[in-house]
């Protein structure tokens, strides 16, 4: 099916890996570990939250090693809209697996109402547009003449939008989306293959303790749920030195083992990296060396913002 020279395992999954991104409900959405420096990726409510025009690129590489494994890289911005309590965000996500390329734009709005001096609750609507390619010419099959792979897809347009809500305060976060409501086929019914979009819920959560002046520390919860596959919970634990530095560790459940590392680079710049390793059998092979991310992150920080001497740790 594939070259010779690869290893019998490694040829399957090179074939597996980009069909199970066609038919699989259980990963459409691109799976971050740093997803709490990517919160409007999966929550429209986020954006605008953070007081001020925030910046943010994201890389992750997936299972290194594994030919056609999953890249996925992230663009955003968000505002806050003066003193209105509206918030708008922008974002470019792009996900490849083996031949196939998904490339996702979105458009957030916010509305934040205030709850009392210490709590805010914010609503938010995400309309996206997505853009599919399958390479099928990139695969070598038994059968030449198989109709499912006689014709590539280019630039397959569906739009798409979501919403959510995120209760916030200086140490706390709740918040519930569903960033893709619309279950979009890609396929006609009576192809063999088909590729249905299904909603994912998420819900996130954290809390930061204050141990001392030079130390705090937050706990987090990830969990996403979609139909026909296994609830998926990622618990982190972070720990910020002195308003600089971040180490923490974060375990997928049944999945991945992970460690953190964040710096503040100046005021308003963050560089964050991410190691995961797989407890599977997946993670146990020889050519799969873990995945890896990497987030830069900078905040327009005026000299009155309060942040300024205290950065944002969700």
């Amino acid at each position: 099916m594939m070259q010779k020279k690869m290893p019998q395992f490694k040829k399957l999954l090179v074939l597996v890996i980009p069909l199970l991104s066609l038919t699989s409900w259980a990963q459409q959405d691109a799976q971050y570990t740093q997803y709490m420096y990517n919160t409007q990726g999966i929550n429209p409510a986020y954006a605008g939250t953070r007081g001020q025009l925030s910046l943010a690129a994201l890389y992750r590489n997936q299972w290194v090693g594994v030919d056609g494994a999953p890249e996925s890289a992230t663009l955003n911005a968000q505002a806050p809209i003066g003193e209105s309590g509206i918030g708008l965000g922008l974002s470019i996500v792009t996900d490849k697996v083996g031949p196939t390329q998904e490339t996702a734009f979105d458009i957030d709005f916010s509305y934040t109402i205030p709850l009392n001096v210490a709590a805010d609750l914010s609503f938010g609507l995400k309309a996206s547009g997505h853009l599919l390619d399958v390479r099928f010419s990139e695969l070598n099959s038994y059968d030449p003449d198989d109709a499912v792979l006689q014709n590539d897809i280019h630039n397959r347009f569906s739009p798409n939008i979501g919403a959510g809500l995120y209760y916030h305060t200086d140490r706390f976060y709740l918040g519930l989306s569903v960033p893709r409501i619309l279950e979009t086929e890609h396929f006609d019914s009576s192809s063999l293959a088909t590729a249905t979009e299904r909603m994912h819920w998420y819900l996130i959560t954290g809390y930061i303790f204050e141990a001392n002046p030079n130390l705090k520390i937050k706990p987090a919860l990830l969990t996403k749920a979609v139909k026909g596959a296994p609830l998926q919970v990622d618990m982190s634990l972070n720990f910020m030195l002195r308003d600089r530095f971040v180490l923490g560790a974060a375990y997928r459940w049944d999945a991945a083992l992970s460690a953190l590392a964040g710096f503040h680079i100046g005021d308003g710049l963050f560089l964050g990296l991410a190691y995961d390793r797989e407890v599977t059998e997946l993670g146990n092979t020889a050519f799969n060396d873990g995945s890896f991310e990497v987030i830069l992150r900078y905040d327009f920080m005026d000299k009155s913002s309060r942040f300024l001497k205290s950065p944002r740790f969700f």
